[in-house]
């Protein structure tokens, strides 16, 4: 029943197979299935146009396919690197990395090594050598959502 639908669909196959690999890029995350569809596509450009040719049956489309979908693969790898240079902030999504270099004042005592400190419009948990409150602290390092201080001198 499946060779008698690609039998029918012929060189159409390729097409559908293409175009179904670019609906699952657009669904799926990432840019992976879309080096696949352009493949697919090509591949069903040259048997529309080709028709039931002698050298061109589905063993040569098949290498083809392979051949196309590394190759598109490879450069589009190095095209979206190259294109998407990397950003001016890196720590756009990491708000604990953004806070090291800040300095702020405890608005608790550090005690037993850990207390509190507000920078911007939030309370972070700090670790760091035993201070009192309203001491003046520099961040030196981030884990997780703990700060590392240490004293301002």
């Amino acid at each position: 029943m499946v060779m008698a639908i690609v039998a029918e669909l012929g060189p159409w196959l390729w097409w559908i197979i293409g175009l179904v690999l670019l609906i699952l890029e657009i669904i799926l995350p990432g840019v992976f299935m879309l080096w696949f569809g352009i493949a697919a596509i090509i591949v069903g450009t040259v048997s529309l146009t080709l028709g039931e040719s002698v050298w061109w049956p589905w063993q040569a489309q098949l290498i083809v396919f392979a051949v196309l979908s590394l190759a598109s693969a490879i450069i589009g790898r190095k095209y979206w690197y190259n294109t998407h240079p990397d950003t001016d902030q890196p720590n756009l999504n990491e708000r604990g990395s953004q806070m090291i270099g800040k300095v702020s004042t405890l608005s608790d005592p550090l005690e037993n090594g850990t207390g509190r400190v507000k920078l911007g419009d939030t309370i972070w948990r700090v670790v760091g050598p035993d201070l009192p409150a309203g001491s003046q602290v520099k961040v030196v390092d981030v884990d997780g959502s703990t700060l590392r201080v240490e004293a301002v001198t």
